[in-house]
Order: structure tokens, then C-alpha cells, then sequence
């Protein structure tokens, strides 16, 4: 199991629509912060500050190939967040099915005289 300040990191970068958007580039290949840069309406330093949250976060690493880095997808991290939410949706809904069938067992039946007793 992730622990929670990780799983905190991931959807803190995941919450970005830009960051979200990066991470779509990454997964189409292995490229550089100037190649990001591109598809973007923003300057390379910027782009550099939204990897730096992905990198924290362990979404990407960063590869040196010579003087260029290049950035790659770390899916185990992205993994874990999806665990957690298959988890959480199983737990939300066995509750769902269980409040159900409770509602199903008694109903209640109220008699017209009942009603006016109050």
C-alpha cells in the first residue's frame, strides 16, 4: 500500500488540468521540456515548474541522454491512485447495495386513522 502523503503528492499534480495534459504528451513518447513546450502556450520555465510537481509526485522521471533530459511515465505511481479509487468505489457500493436492501426489508405501512393522530 501507497502511503497517504504520496497518494496526497499524485492527485495534488493530477488536479491540473495543464499538468494532466503534459502527462498525455509524455505518454506519446520521451520528450524534452522544449518539446512540451510546444503544444502549450507557455515559456519552458513554466513547463519546468509543472514537471517539477509531476516529478515530486512520482509521476514522471526525468532521463539525461547526453546534455538533453528527457521525461517518461512512472505508471506504478499513477497505479496506486487507481487502486485506491477501485477500492474506494467497491466500499461506496457495497454501501449503496446495503442501504437498499435495508429500505427493501420493512416497509412501512401507515394507516389512514394513524395519520391524523398527531
Amino acid at each position: 500500500m501507497v502511503n497517504r502523503s504520496s497518494l496526497d503528492e499524485t492527485f495534488h499534480a493530477l488536479a491540473d488540468p495543464t499538468r494532466r495534459a503534459i502527462l498525455e504528451e509524455i505518454a506519446k513518447g520521451d520528450p524534452t521540456v522544449g518539446e512540451l513546450g510546444r503544444p502549450f502556450a507557455m515559456s519552458a520555465p513554466a513547463i519546468s515548474k509543472h514537471l517539477k510537481v509531476l516529478e515530486r509526485a512520482g509521476l514522471v522521471t526525468r532521463v539525461r541522454e547526453g546534455k538533453v533530459n528527457r521525461f517518461r511515465l512512472n505508471s506504478e505511481c499513477l497505479e496506486a491512485a487507481c487502486e485506491l479509487m477501485r477500492d474506494l468505489s467497491e466500499l461506496w457500493r457495497d454501501r449503496e447495495e446495503a442501504v437498499e436492501a435495508e429500505n427493501e426489508v420493512a416497509p412501512v405501512v401507515v394507516e389512514d386513522d394513524e395519520m391524523w393522530k398527531y
